[in-house]
Formats: C-alpha cells, structure tokens, sequence
C-alpha cells in the first residue's frame, strides 16, 4: 500500500485475525474457525549513512612482513578506529599511506554499513514478532463471522465495535479505522492526564 498516511491508518490491522464461517462442504452447519495473523510494517527508509571524521583516531605504524627494506622504513600501515562503536581496521596492503588510508576507510564503511543494517533488520523483525504474538486464535484483534453477517474488533467496546462484514469485505475499511484511530487517542488522552 502506498500514499499519505497509509501506514498511520492501516497500523491498526496488525495481529491475529479471526474467521468463523459455515463452509458449503460442511453438512452439519458446524461453524469453522481459522486464524491469520497480520504485520503492517512502514517502509524501510534508505539507510542515510554519515561518517563523522571527528569519531575516527587514526594511527600510523610500520608495515610487518614481507616487502623488503621499505617495510621497516615508513609508517605506511594505518589503523582506523571507529570510536562510537569501537570498531578497528588496519591496512598495510599497499606501499603508501593514503592508499592504505583510502581503502581502511572502505572497508571501515562497509561495515559501519552492515552494521547499521542489521541492527534496522533486527527492529523490524521485532515490531512484526510483537505485531504477531504468538498468532494463537485466543489473541485475536478481529473475528469475522460470516454466519451473522457481522465484523467485531475486540479493541473496542460496546455496539462500536459490530461492523457489517459485507462491508468490510468490499474494503470499506473507513469507519472501522475510524473508530480504533478515535479509540487510541482517547487512551492516549486518557494516560496524559494520568500522568
């Protein structure tokens, strides 16, 4: 789904959805009950990824190994240390300075880069395991009862809650979005003025 405020509005339908129905295979008219669960996720920004020179301490040394007697003449290995996160690279592949210093600072960036990248992986695989719980029917958000023609959120209360499931099945989502956006800002009204 995209557009404004997409995601502010559909939030509201992550978690496990309930669906009681009669199928037309069942001879008895035994109502069947099946469970879905639902993540609704906002889209993962590009990650905007700065290197602030003033986080670095950067160190020269000697080269080690072989190389001849220019090893041990110049300070041509460097070592980078990403201070913020403690990350540390060294380089002493090439015989100068700066080409050590240009690829330390390559390779310090991928992984400051991978880094970041699985740390905004890791949150967006817990919002969605917190979305989901354990997707058992007893923590439903929503049953759909096909039987009575009618849709209840769990989340809110009294006759708000019933909404036609035709309705709701065409994507007329509106009043029911509109109710749990009107319910959560009483709930947060509510705890304001606890607090």
């Amino acid at each position: 789904m995209e557009g404004e405020g997409a995601w502010s509005r559909l939030k509201f339908e992550a978690g496990p959805h309930r669906v009681q129905r009669v199928p037309v295979t069942e001879s008895g008219g035994r109502i069947h009950t099946s469970a879905a669960t639902v993540a609704v996720l906002p889209e993962v920004e590009e990650i905007d990824f700065h290197l602030d020179p003033g986080d670095l301490k950067i160190d020269t040394y000697r080269s080690s190994g072989a190389g001849g007697q220019h090893v041990n003449k110049t300070e041509s290995a460097i070592r980078i240390t990403h201070l913020p996160t403690g990350t540390v690279v060294e380089c002493q592949d090439e015989r100068s300075q700066y080409k050590n210093k240009d690829r330390a600072m390559q390779i310090l960036r991928a992984k400051l880069y991978e880094a970041e990248q699985a740390k905004q992986h890791a949150a967006v695989a817990s919002e969605r395991r917190s979305q989901i719980g354990s997707g058992d029917r007893s923590e439903k958000i929503r049953t759909y009862n096909f039987p009575q023609n009618r849709v209840t959120d769990h989340r809110l209360s009294g006759d708000a809650k019933n909404f036609n499931l035709q309705s709701v099945m065409n994507g007329n989502l509106d009043a029911l979005i509109d109710s749990l956006v009107t319910a959560r800002q009483a709930e947060l009204l509510q705890a304001q003025t606890e607090a």
